[in-house]
């Protein structure tokens, strides 16, 4: 790691930045200064660091990163050069000294003794993967985040492309996709990989393949997949957890495998929880045992009741607002959520975070009670809903990425009539047609300073679904300039690119494969059991590394409620004899 661009302005702790083994430091606003090493936070007492010196270095530094910061822009997030993430907070938001905090970002390469060592593999363990990878198997890893999960992915690229294959990487979501690039895997997404057709010329070399949140892929595209790759040469890497929500496709293949008596060897050992009650409750809901976790929490004061609706939201709001950075709201349905963000937005104007000028826009929002399943027939859609066909069809005349807008719909015949781009209509079977989005139109407020989610992968602005910004500037034709949680400012038009919404709550499944410090959820005992439930639990729970609260309704309802297993039926099934079912289960 290098911090070239920041120690000419932070000597006094020169030490501290330069100690590879120490992860994480902290200046406090009383002047006092902690550090992390192997996760324990020690004080260090021989740091004396003037609060005008730190702040004047600390206002350059954001001037060198692009950013501001001065009285009127009194907090600083950005990403350094390296991948460090640091945070700056300076008077009058604290006194009398800023507070700083540096995570770094390690550019150390782990070898498997070093998982060994950490803690994150057993011997036992790397000795079975060193031979199924030898010994050119299908692997099935099952296992969530927090795990250690894209270090040891790290490790089996390496040991694959020693053994000569070339590796490639899938996932059924664009963040899935670039968290698998950050282990050093080529990927793109699974359904681009299904859209762009088979290519003879592949066979040639042969490919080691990484499919992660293999558990959000539905039986067909599992299917079409497995048919598509080299029989003979290709080897592949199913990665998923089945504890976490599946997908809206049909089928479960995933849980499948595993169901059907793979043998599975566990490395269940969580590294993401830094605190240890939260560590406990993870554990206890990652085995099933949800009154235990909630007992632990809520003896530490992580479960609090508050029956009225609207006393409830406005202190989850207020409880945000009390501390933004690095906190996630969770909740497990759209009308809550949106119902969260109204409230956190008038709790930023009334602090004076957010601009008090709002702008209107049309954005596009997906309907949470469509499945996949529901898209196939023309009962379940309404007029004015605008379809996204992500394969296209030539038989229709409609392009690959083209949008449609529904116009007349025939329940008896299932057929649908769509308007497109050019006001032409085209009307179809929506069973003949696949790779298919639906979303509604609504509108929102957004002003200077919110926080949004975009809600679509985008390829020309470099985001993926889900991924995270604040706006800075809003023109008056709609021109709207945001910096992405990677420190990255990108640019887009709102009334043409209307894949955002407010990004200060998300649903549990939005939230999957998210990592917030702090976690507030939502567990409104009176939505459909489909959505509170024990993977509801688990992936909300799950997201935070130092602190997670729940809020809820009803205390005596909860309990069952979350500890409710809810699974997908399916009427589809992966043969036994398929390379993948003969594979050998690894549970991570």
């Amino acid at each position: 790691m290098s911090f070239d661009l920041i120690l000419p302005f932070l000597r006094p702790i020169e030490p501290l930045l330069l100690d590879e083994s120490i992860s994480e430091i902290m200046g406090n606003p009383d002047a006092s200064w902690w550090y992390e090493r192997d996760g324990i936070m020690r004080r260090e007492e021989s740091i004396s660091f003037d609060a005008g010196k730190l702040r004047t270095g600390l206002e350059v530094i954001a001037n060198q990163l692009g950013k501001k910061l001065d009285e009127d822009n009194p907090v600083l997030n950005a990403q350094l050069p390296d991948g460090s993430r640091l945070a700056a907070v300076i008077p009058p938001v604290v006194r009398p000294s800023p507070a700083l905090t540096i995570r770094k970002f390690t550019s150390r390469h782990y070898t498997v003794d070093d998982l060994i060592a950490r803690g994150t593999l057993t011997r036992s363990l790397a000795d079975f993967l060193a031979e199924q990878i030898r010994s050119g198997k299908t692997l099935l890893i099952s296992g969530g985040t927090g795990t250690g999960k894209t270090t040891t992915l790290a490790v089996i690229r390496s040991a694959a492309e020693s053994q000569g294959y070339q590796v490639e990487g899938f996932a059924p979501t664009s963040r899935a996709a670039r968290q698998l690039n950050e282990a050093g895997v080529h990927a793109g997404t699974l359904q681009g990989f299904l859209a762009r057709g088979s290519n003879p010329d592949a066979h040639e070399q042969k490919h080691f393949y990484f499919v992660d949140e293999s558990s959000l892929a539905s039986t067909n595209q599992m299917r079409e997949f497995l048919a598509r790759i080299g029989a003979n040469s290709d080897r592949v890497l199913l990665i998923g957890d089945i504890r976490q929500h599946q997908g809206v496709e049909a089928g479960r293949p995933f849980e499948q495998l595993q169901e059907a008596g793979m043998r599975t060897a566990k490395l269940d050992e969580i590294v993401r929880q830094k605190d240890p009650t939260l560590k406990s409750a993870v554990e206890l809901l990652a085995t099933g045992q949800v009154p235990a976790a909630l007992d632990a929490l809520q003896q530490h004061g992580r479960v609090k009741e508050i029956p009225n609706r609207e006393d409830r939201v406005r202190t989850i709001a207020k409880n945000y607002v009390e501390s933004p950075e690095n906190t996630l709201i969770v909740s497990p349905d759209n009308a809550s959520r949106r119902e969260l963000n109204i409230a956190v937005r008038q709790e930023l104007k009334a602090n004076g975070t957010l601009a008090l000028e709002d702008h209107k826009f049309g954005v596009l929002v997906q309907p949470q009670d469509m499945t996949g399943a529901d898209r196939s027939w023309a009962s379940h859609y309404e007029i004015n809903d605008i379809v996204r066909y992500a394969r296209g069809s030539k038989a229709i005349g409609i392009g690959t990425a083209a949008y449609g807008s529904v116009v007349a719909i025939d329940p008896a015949a299932n057929l649908l009539t769509v308007e497109k781009g050019a006001g032409e209509l085209a009307t179809y079977d929506p069973r003949r047609l696949t790779g298919v989005c639906v979303y509604r139109e609504m509108e929102r407020e957004f002003s200077v300073g919110d926080r949004i989610q975009f809600t679509a992968p985008d390829k020309a602005l470099g985001v993926a679904n889900r991924d995270l910004a604040v706006i800075q500037s809003i023109a008056p034709d709609g021109r709207v300039t945001a910096r992405l949680d990677n420190n990255r400012q990108i640019e887009f038009n709102a009334n043409n690119h209307r894949h955002f919404d407010h990004g200060y709550a998300v649903t549990s499944h939005s939230a999957q494969g998210l990592t917030a410090e702090r976690v507030l959820v939502h567990a409104d005992t009176s939505v459909h059991p489909d959505l509170l439930n024990s993977r509801f639990a688990y992936v909300s729970i799950y997201r935070a590394s130092h602190e997670a609260t729940l809020f809820t309704d009803d205390m005596a309802k909860l309990g069952p409620q979350l500890g409710a297993e809810v699974s997908k039926a399916s009427a589809l099934e992966i043969s036994p004899s398929s390379s993948v079912a003969q594979g050998i289960a690894l549970g991570l």
